[in-house]
């Protein structure tokens, strides 16, 4: 069944492939669930892989925002009920990005810590702001300016609520959307072919609506806002985790440093750490088959 019906009657695109046991996976923002394809099919004769699309993108596409929930706190929901209605317990989690803090708040808000049989965190960190408590939060020392141009972004785009496609804008605004996504490729620095791209992208209007990752602004202005907004803090909640736990980490990742990442691995009781030396926050494209291996190491373990 690829569709599930979620509590607020929406049909959720799910991805299920394999036979035996059942491995959930939470892809990141603007993943869709085709993409960990190349990564688990090796493993589909022994492993039942359950892949959601996230509202947006892929085959949920469609599925309408709901008003009164933030993006991680609706996607958990989603999560919950998929949960649910397949009947998981005691079950393996592979979660990236957006769906590791998607997990965490599951963790702290849900029963998800007493469902889960093994748990494999990806770049991810328990704690999105940076603060005087926690200097690893997104962008690290960049943080504070981050912020600001997501504020930028958010003022921007709820300007535009009447246009439902980024190539929908007429070109004015649509380059200074394009400008404002330019200044967070910069922050971020780890891609020295991006800033080309949008540039070329500003001379030729038409590749615009290519090279954002999200078409639909509604979309666009959910997620944005999520992350102004979050300031939920899931360290204690990962860290009280009893299952065998692994943790895939960037050491170059300028969205999530590895420092803070590794001090969250070291309070766990019964974590693995697995450094990605050449990686940002994408192990999955700059170390493909080392990250395909250790996937498999992971699913074995848990055995």
């Amino acid at each position: 069944m690829p569709f599930y019906t979620m509590p607020d009657g929406e049909k959720l695109f799910v991805r299920e492939i394999g036979h035996g046991e059942p491995v959930l996976v939470l892809s990141g923002l603007g993943m869709q669930s085709w993409q960990w394809l190349p990564f688990i099919f090796q493993n589909i004769k022994h492993y039942k892989f359950i892949i959601p699309d996230w509202r947006g993108f892929g085959g949920s596409k469609n599925c309408k925002i709901p008003q009164e929930l933030d993006a991680i706190q609706n996607h958990w929901r989603d999560v919950d009920s998929l949960i649910t209605q397949l009947q998981l317990d005691q079950f393996m989690l592979i979660a990236y990005s957006m769906g590791a803090t998607t997990a965490m708040h599951g963790m702290q808000y849900g029963n998800l810590r007493e469902k889960l049989k093994a748990y494999l965190n990806i770049d991810q960190t328990p704690k999105i702001p940076t603060d005087e408590s926690w200097q690893f939060g997104l962008f690290g020392k960049k943080h504070y300016k981050f912020k600001r141009l997501l504020q930028d972004l958010s003022k921007f785009l709820h300007q535009y609520v009447e246009y439902r496609f980024v190539d929908d804008l007429p070109l004015e605004p649509r380059n200074q959307l394009v400008q404002i996504w330019l200044s967070f490729i910069k922050i971020q620095g780890s891609n020295k072919f991006s800033p080309f791209i949008f540039n070329l992208a500003l001379k030729h209007p038409q590749l615009q609506k290519h090279i954002l990752p999200i078409r639909r602004l509604d979309y666009l202005t959910w997620y944005i806002d999520n992350y102004l907004n979050h300031d939920e803090d899931y360290r204690d909640a990962i860290s009280e985790l009893d299952c065998a736990t692994t943790f895939f980490i960037g050491e170059q990742s300028t969205l999530y440093p590895s420092e803070g990442q590794k001090q969250i691995s070291s309070r766990l009781k019964n974590a693995n750490t697995i450094i990605f030396k050449r990686s940002g926050h994408t192990p999955l494209i700059t170390e493909p088959v080392k990250f395909s291996k250790e996937i498999q190491q992971f699913l074995k373990q848990a055995i």
